[in-house]
């Protein structure tokens, strides 16, 4: 496992959280090959070149479209997206017989500074799970979260359209020590996908630009049962950089106001994955352990449920990742492999170890983005 190079990107990211330490509490369409094991041999060395989307599955996608419209993202092509039925598309999330529709939605990266994506899809003509108000806490979940220099703005504005749904104490902004303005807090999405608010304005060099006060995209986070496990997965498996040794338990009460809890004890395990829309650039990939409250499992779900995620991770040398990832045993979620695409995508969906969380492998000829 590679441990953390304090690179530009890195330093700048850990002086956000180290200024707002709760930050841190708080990702088509031709038929589909069913393909043989690739020989690792034969296909190159395999690995992830960069973080390039978060999919969330919504029940209703115009709500949820206005909803993240109104946090900051944009919508990028059609606002009212066709309902379509793509045979390749349902192998490779293993949604047979579904229709969806997806809306692409964008949001500048806090470090880098160019967009990360985040889709949202509806699907019908199958039966969904429904993982409706998921807790932050609960083994599996997951959030993202985005930087608001104008958090008390963009609060107020979200209570009085009515779309605020807090979970932090008495439903407002936890501010830091010598804060007189924004703060931290969780909030939930229509659907309940939880949300993490960074309430701050990014600090200014000499010299430099004043920065832009529009929301930015800082991370992902997903709630674990075992860390040591979901290091070794991300981490030896997929190439994502964490900090040496067991990260310390924490508890108190700036670790529950955010989200609403009483007596956690938690540790952030705060590793990165390059951004593949800037390589040089590492976007917070962070992983959640509780000790109390204390689980030892975690419901069953399928991806095409409620409120799952699916993060999207580039790759370069797809057939040998692959067959690394089938070699550790690890559960491909795709029907039949690897899946191609007309475009030239090739993608495969697999679960993560601890908590069954559904990564999107894909690899494009001639490393466009996702």
């Amino acid at each position: 496992m590679r441990s953390v190079r304090m690179t530009d990107s890195i330093r700048l990211s850990e002086m956000i959280l180290t200024v707002l330490f709760l930050a841190a509490i708080i990702g088509l369409a031709c038929n589909s090959d069913r393909q043989p094991l690739p020989d690792p041999e034969t296909t190159g060395t395999g690995k992830v070149l960069g973080l390039a989307f978060d999919c969330l599955q919504v029940s209703n996608l115009e709500r949820s479209i206005e909803y993240y419209q109104a946090l900051g993202f944009t919508v990028s092509g059609d606002t009212n997206p066709p309902w379509i039925e793509d045979e390749a598309a349902n192998s490779l999330y293993r949604t047979p017989g579904a229709r969806f529709r997806t809306a692409t939605l964008k949001m500048n990266s806090t470090v880098s500074g160019q967009t990360f994506t985040l889709y949202l899809r509806e699907y019908k003509g199958i039966d969904r799970g429904d993982r409706v108000d998921h807790h932050p806490r609960n083994p599996s979940s997951n959030h993202i979260g985005i930087v608001v220099p104008e958090a008390d703005a963009l609060w107020a504005k979200m209570q009085d359209s009515g779309m605020l749904r807090p979970l932090s104490w008495d439903g407002k902004l936890v501010r830091m020590p010598g804060q007189s303005a924004g703060g931290i807090a969780y909030i939930r999405d229509p659907d309940g996908l939880n949300v993490e608010i960074i309430g701050i304005k990014p600090e200014v060099g000499s010299g430099q630009q004043m920065p832009d006060n529009r929301p930015s995209f800082h991370h992902l986070g997903l709630v674990v049962l075992d860390s040591e496990k979901s290091k070794a997965f991300y981490g030896d498996l997929l190439g994502a950089e964490f900090p040496e040794g067991p990260a310390e338990w924490l508890s108190g009460d700036r670790y529950d106001a955010a989200v609403g809890g009483r007596g956690y004890v938690i540790r952030l395990i705060n590793g990165s994955f390059p951004e593949a829309a800037a390589p040089k650039t590492a976007m917070r990939f962070e992983l959640v352990e509780y000790r109390n409250p204390t689980r030892n499992d975690y419901d069953a779900y399928r991806y095409s449920d409620v409120t799952v995620h699916c993060i999207g991770l580039q790759v370069e040398g797809l057939d040998a990742l692959y067959a690394r990832l089938r070699n550790a045993g690890v559960e491909i979620w795709s029907e039949g492999g690897i899946v191609q695409l007309k475009d030239s995508t090739r993608s495969v969906v697999v679960r993560d170890p601890d908590v069954g969380a559904f990564i999107e492998l894909f690899e494009i000829r001639g490393n466009l983005i996702h």
